[in-house]
């Protein structure tokens, strides 16, 4: 799989580490637990987003945007990111916000939405749960042309085929690195949720050949909604390259049943999770995504789904500034 051609920006010149758990691995009483701590990745402070906007601020420029507009939640990690990113690069940057939540949107809640304001968003249109977020943003896009502004629009999660290369990116470093240090991971376990992560993921490993089966935990729905939707867009990310390879259903694996009662709403298998990795590893997890991956990966642990000796990656994809808008939840 070439990358070479697609225009990228790099926002983390590093590899990010590969760490053991050795305390949550003996407490769980097996498996060996590993974490990809893509929570390190540039743009502060990191988060798999990072890796997707590489590819997509790359894109916005080469089409002489000045603006980028993109959505999420009033939590979101993506729009956070996204602005980060728009600093970076010198452009301004929009965001649609979905109340998916009646009532839970706060012009001055901390975590996210703190830094949204720090950095100095130029603006911010809220929207309630249901709204046609692309039509939300094409709007935005047809407000901003009126003052002369040229808009490059990111959907949510940064979840498209162009997106996701970043984590073809991703599955590429991840081949190099476990050859480097000499370690057979037996099963990967990554967040589900606007599917580009989970999805670049699938065509990364089908396109380069790594077997090391992928579990998606979903943090929004469960298996038979989510697993189309990312197989949908791991074909769309294997069609960029001229159909060279192809997805098969069986390659995309999802669970559920962590992320309700709805998404982004705490429940006491994520509580628990977020307490367990910070308490025996000194690792933060944040309560939308990576908290309720966790509780899914702990979750199989103790259904038997994995070997005693079998060593599990679970993929750590940042958001930990989001804690503290949970603080009187997890306290």
């Amino acid at each position: 799989m070439d990358l070479s051609r697609f225009p990228r920006r790099i926002y983390t010149p590093y590899v990010t580490p590969i760490e053991f758990l050795p305390r949550l691995s003996a407490i769980l009483g097996g498996p060996k637990i590993w974490i990809k701590r893509d929570d390190m990745l540039g743009l502060a402070p990191g988060g798999n987003k990072t890796r997707k906007l590489e590819f997509l601020m790359a894109d916005a420029i080469s089409k002489n945007a000045d603006s980028v507009i993109t959505c999420g939640a009033p939590q979101s990690n993506h729009c956070r990111i996204t602005l980060t990113a728009a600093r970076k690069e010198g452009l301004s940057c929009h965001f649609v916000i979905e109340e998916r939540i009646s009532g839970t949107y706060s012009e001055t809640a901390s975590g996210n939405n703190f830094i949204f304001h720090l950095m100095g968003v130029e603006s911010i249109t809220v929207v309630p749960a249901g709204t046609n977020m692309a039509e939300a943003m094409q709007a935005k896009a047809s407000e901003l042309k009126k003052t002369g502004k040229s808009s490059y629009i990111i959907p949510g999660g940064g979840s498209n085929a162009i997106g996701s290369l970043g984590y073809v990116a991703c599955a590429q470093e991840l081949q190099q690195q476990l050859f480097d240090i000499a370690l057979r991971i037996d099963h990967l376990v990554v967040g589900s949720g606007s599917t580009g992560t989970h999805g670049g993921l699938v065509a990364g490993f089908v396109g380069n050949n790594i077997q090391i089966p992928i579990w998606g935990v979903g943090v929004s729905r469960d298996p038979q909604d989510q697993e189309p939707l990312v197989y949908n867009l791991a074909c769309a990310v294997a069609g960029l390259f001229n159909d060279s390879f192809k997805i098969q259903a069986d390659h995309v694996k999802c669970i559920g049943g962590y992320w309700q009662p709805k998404y982004s709403v705490p429940n006491d298998a994520m509580i628990a999770a977020i307490k367990l990795f910070a308490s025996s590893e000194g690792i933060l997890l944040d309560p939308v995504y990576t908290g309720k991956v966790a509780a899914g990966m702990i979750g199989m642990i103790k259904l038997g789904k994995f070997n005693k000796d079998e060593n599990i990656l679970l993929m750590h994809t940042g958001g930990s500034p989001a804690l503290h808008a949970y603080e009187a939840v997890l306290r």
